[in-house]
């Protein structure tokens, strides 16, 4: 059981989004990887342990998938001149030259359930997001680098990591140990949320 936090510093009530993180808290402190997990694009350089990366593996690969097809697949990159020449080569990937690891996420279209694009990019989006709640969790910072549709990054990617098809990179997620902090938030918004009709 997570302990309810009764108290909080000024930092956190000076904000709106402090200010919601704190009510939030108070309402299911459970939630509190939820609020606190945010886009980090700074990095101290520091290697991430391989147990570290096996971790933030398995949990990407413990998410939902169509027809458990599982059509996830990953290229862990470590090393510092691959690392650059991807922060080179992708639009806003500039984080990546400082990472620990940038996790190349791709999807198998010919496992896909019904071998479908849809599904792949909702199993490998499913993934995703859990390793970047896990990252968080385990004192990482993380950022999703959008890849797919954008044929320019995938087939700089092909060329760099030699993904051959039927396997498509989808996405980077770039970790290291975070060299900036943020402030946690929610972006709820009540406009978005329908009831049993639109």
């Amino acid at each position: 059981m997570i302990p309810i936090r009764w108290s909080f510093d000024k930092r956190e009530l000076d904000s709106w989004a402090g200010l919601i993180y704190v009510i939030a808290m108070l309402l299911n402190p459970r939630l509190s990887a939820i609020w606190e997990r945010r886009s980090i694009r700074a990095y101290t350089g520091t290697p991430i342990p391989d147990e570290v990366i096996a971790d933030l593996l398995r949990a990407a690969m413990a998410a939902p998938s169509a027809a458990a097809k599982d059509p996830w697949r990953f290229v862990v990159v470590q090393d510092r001149a691959m690392l650059r020449r991807m922060a080179e080569a992708l639009p806003h990937g500039r984080m990546l030259a400082e990472a620990g690891a940038g996790i190349v996420v791709c999807g198998d279209l010919s496992v896909a359930h019904d071998g479908q694009l849809s599904y792949l990019l909702q199993d490998c989006a499913a993934a995703i997001e859990n390793l970047l709640i896990v990252a968080h969790v385990l004192g990482l910072g993380a950022c999703w680098l959008g890849v797919h549709p954008r044929e320019a990054r995938i087939d700089v990617l092909r060329s760099l990591l030699r993904i051959a098809p039927p396997v498509l990179p989808v996405s980077v997620v770039a970790a290291g140990y975070p060299a900036e902090q943020k402030e946690p938030r929610t972006r709820y918004d009540s406009r978005y949320v329908h009831h049993e009709q639109w």
